[in-house]
C-alpha cells in the first residue's frame, strides 16, 4: 500500500512534462496513467486492511501478494524507477533477503539454520512476539521507508 502510493507520485511526476523537467526526471510520454494504477492499488490495500483488521478473517495468500508485487515491479520498470524499489519495499526487500539467507547461505554453505524460521516475520513469531506487534512494527517500517522514497525526489 506504501510503495503504491509512493509510485503513484512518483508516476504523476515522471508523466507531467514540468515537473518532470523541474526535478531532473525523464520524461514518459503516458506515466500519468500509471498514477491512477498505482492510486487504485493504494486504496484497494486500503480497503483490504480497513475490513480485514486483526483477527483476520480473510487471507491474500500467495497467489494476490505474488500480483500485487508483479504490479509494482511492472510499474518500477515503466517508470524507469527500479532502484527506487530497493528503498521502497524495503521490507519485501529484507523479507525476500531472509529466505535466500535461510536457502542458500544458511543450508548449502553454512550446514545449519542462520534463523528459526524464514521468511524475517515467522522468526520473529517464533521468538514469542505477538502478530499484531509484528505487522503494526512492519507497517511502521513501510511508513518510514516510503517517506525516504519521497525524500528521493529532490536528491538528483
Amino acid at each position: 500500500m506504501c510503495a503504491a502510493a509512493v509510485y503513484a507520485v512518483f508516476a504523476y511526476i515522471i508523466g507531467n512534462r514540468i515537473y518532470a523537467d523541474h526535478l531532473r526526471f525523464d520524461f514518459v510520454p503516458g506515466a500519468e496513467e500509471l498514477t491512477v494504477l498505482c492510486a487504485a492499488l493504494a486504496g484497494a490495500g486500503l480497503g483490504f486492511l480497513w475490513f480485514n483488521a486483526y483477527p483476520a478473517e480473510v487471507f491474500m495468500g500467495d497467489t494476490g501478494a505474488l500480483a500485487l508485487g508483479g504490479v509494482l515491479g511492472a510499474v518500477a520498470i515503466l517508470l524507469k524507477q527500479e532502484v527506487l524499489f530497493v528503498i521502497v519495499g524495503g521490507v519485501f526487500v529484507v523479507e525476500v533477503g531472509s529466505s535466500l539467507i535461510q536457502g542458500k547461505i544458511g543450508e548449502n554453505i553454512a550446514g545449519r539454520r542462520l534463523m528459526y524460521r524464514a521468511p524475517l516475520h515467522l522468526t520473529f513469531r517464533h521468538l514469542g512476539v505477538a502478530e499484531p506487534r509484528v505487522v503494526i512494527r512492519f507497517w511502521i517500517v513501510s511508513i518510514v521507508l516510503a517517506l525516504l522514497g519521497l525524500l528521493t525526489l529532490k536528491i538528483r
